[in-house]
């Protein structure tokens, strides 16, 4: 008897249809903090071209520390590269289309085509920091010099290797930059050693430091066959480090390097807005940027009863 008066009973999902809801906006799962973006110094960029001007043979520039005699003074002078690297700005671009009859019936509470370009610019910004980091042309772990790559000394990253990364980018260092299971692994061996890493807050978030410079996570830094690599960037104009680049004055600029131009409504009554994000970065010296190749990330270790 209790079985049918239940099923007479207005049930959960008949009820849900009278209910209001709060509804939320799209959730993208793919956004992350995009710290890099923020860490780097961004410089405008005129005619979307960069060139870098180095000096040639800088070891020829010759001074004297004279002493309190007649002694004749050595004559210098400051050569340049006959042919600096020039840098391109790259375009990350899509175009979207929104029906305008679902902009116009479908905009409440949330204005679909506010969110349709949130959601497509937020991607497109995923995507500037991935070829900020892997760009074959101008991305960090192309740009790194020969001289400034190392190796761990045991595949997993260890404080040694770290402060051998350090002796790379001695100069102002900024910040380690790698994938999260790395600094995951780097954690491990800091316990192992007895030596657990002190943390920094930095964007409102905390980060795993070494020698006091944070590793800054990102799901950009490549991943393969258990490994992956850890970067030690030296940043801004002023201390010749790796510096981004980007377009000011776009037409329909939305943030600096980012324009959204609406493109006009078609026959089929689609409205279509183009979306672009000017960027480009370049490494001002060699010395500003070294990598620590192959990593391993999957290495752990049996610790003592006591310590589980």
């Amino acid at each position: 008897m209790a079985e049918q008066d239940a099923q007479l009973a207005l049930g959960d999902n008949a009820a849900r249809q009278l209910a209001n809801a709060t509804k939320t906006a799209p959730v993208l799962s793919t956004i992350s903090p995009r710290w890099l973006t923020l860490l780097l110094q961004w410089l405008p960029v005129e005619a979307g071209i960069y060139r870098l001007n180095k000096v040639k043979n800088p070891e020829h520039v010759v001074v004297s520390c004279a002493q309190r005699d007649e002694a004749e003074l050595p004559s210098t002078f400051v050569d340049y590269e006959e042919h600096p690297r020039e840098y391109f700005l790259n375009a990350v671009s899509a175009v979207l289309d929104v029906h305008t009859r679902v902009s116009d019936l479908y905009s409440s509470p949330h204005d679909q085509i506010k969110e349709q370009l949130r959601l497509t610019i937020e991607t497109i910004k995923e995507r500037q920091e991935s070829e900020l980091i892997n760009n074959p042309d101008y991305g960090l772990l192309a740009s790194v010099a020969e001289s400034q790559v190392i190796y761990p000394l045991t595949g997993a990253p260890t404080p040694d290797d770290l402060d051998e990364l350090l002796t790379k980018v001695w100069k102002e260092p900024a910040f380690f930059l790698t994938h999260p299971l790395a600094i995951a692994a780097f954690g491990r061996e800091c316990t192992r050693r007895g030596v657990p890493p002190p943390t920094v807050s930095l964007f409102g978030s905390q980060f795993l430091t070494w020698r006091g410079l944070p590793l800054i996570p990102s799901d950009k830094v490549p991943v393969a066959d258990g490994k992956t690599k850890i970067l030690l960037l030296r940043v801004g104009d002023q201390r010749q480090g790796v510096v981004g680049l980007f377009q000011p004055g776009l037409t329909g600029e939305q943030s600096p390097g980012l324009s959204v131009r609406f493109m006009g409504i078609n026959r089929n009554a689609i409205a279509s807005y183009l979306i672009s994000l000017y960027c480009s970065l370049a490494v001002q010296t060699e010395d500003a940027l070294a990598v620590l190749e192959d990593v391993e990330v999957g290495k752990y270790h049996d610790y003592p009863d006591t310590y589980k």
